[in-house]
């Protein structure tokens, strides 16, 4: 699976187009490709929906957004409007679902403080792109919630780090690729990546995002389509995360070995 994540999804990669950026990543993990856009604040609001007021003390999201170069001020702020505490800002969190070109199932998470806005952005990025804005539960059941891990191999036989994982209470590890790809239950991705790192290895990131369950084959063209329909919807400031199902053809990930 393949993650873009931070504030532009080109920024991430050093590349100059979303579509270049996207496949970049996915060579790094290999053909299963889920397209995730998170921002470093977007995920601690989310890590406070599945671990309450845990948020204030997750090393995932502050690691995270240190990582990302977010300055300490923001990371404040973010851990305090995630947690309640800032009781000046009251933000709402709502999931639109969609389809974009070819019939690919989009999951948008935002945290909003103008709800009518956002949905009508929202909903205006989807017909410009080529894709609807649908019904709520019309593909949220085509994603599950999941913890990932990448540990660098160093070295390590990738079936021991999967053993190690595996009894830390992690769900599946694909030992492909490079860094190794570990996924767990959202729950227990901490747990996870504090063995693998009491073990000595070096976690190159540990997120939560949303996984697609079966992920489509769709053409070249529509493809790109997605992409920059991701890329749109990202740009709003209200959007968190933008999940979508499909595999990225291999012409895509040609260029990006090309480029």
């Amino acid at each position: 699976m393949a993650v873009v994540r931070n504030r532009r999804i080109s920024d991430d990669a050093g590349a100059d187009t979303v579509i270049e950026a996207a496949a970049e990543f996915a060579r790094r993990r290999g053909h299963r490709v889920v397209i995730a856009v998170v921002d470093p604040a977007g995920e601690l609001i989310q890590l406070r929906r599945t671990q309450g007021a845990q948020v204030a003390s997750s090393r995932v999201a502050v690691d995270k957004a240190r990582t990302a170069n977010m300055p300490a001020d923001n990371i404040k702020r973010a851990i305090e409007r995630a947690s309640g505490a800032d009781k000046s800002a009251a933000y709402e969190e709502i999931v639109y679902e969609g389809y974009g070109p070819g019939g690919v199932a989009i999951l948008v998470e935002t945290a909003t403080d103008n709800k009518n806005r956002t949905a009508a952005d929202v909903r205006s990025v989807f017909a410009k792109s080529g894709g609807q804005l649908a019904g709520s539960g019309s593909v949220a059941w085509q994603f599950e919630p999941r913890g990932i891990v990448n540990v660098e191999l160093g070295g390590s036989a990738a079936d021991d780090i999967a053993l190690l994982a595996i009894d830390a209470g992690a769900l599946d590890v694909d030992p492909t690729v490079d860094p190794l790809e570990i996924a767990t239950q959202p729950g227990d991705l901490e747990a996870v990546r504090s063995a693998l790192e009491a073990a000595g290895l070096k976690v190159e990131s540990a997120e939560l995002t949303m996984q697609a369950k079966a992920p489509i084959e769709i053409d070249l063209d529509r493809a790109r389509q997605n992409l920059r329909l991701i890329e749109a919807l990202e740009d709003n400031d209200d959007v968190q995360r933008v999940t979508a199902n499909f595999e990225l053809p291999d012409e895509i990930l040609a260029e990006a070995a090309a480029s």
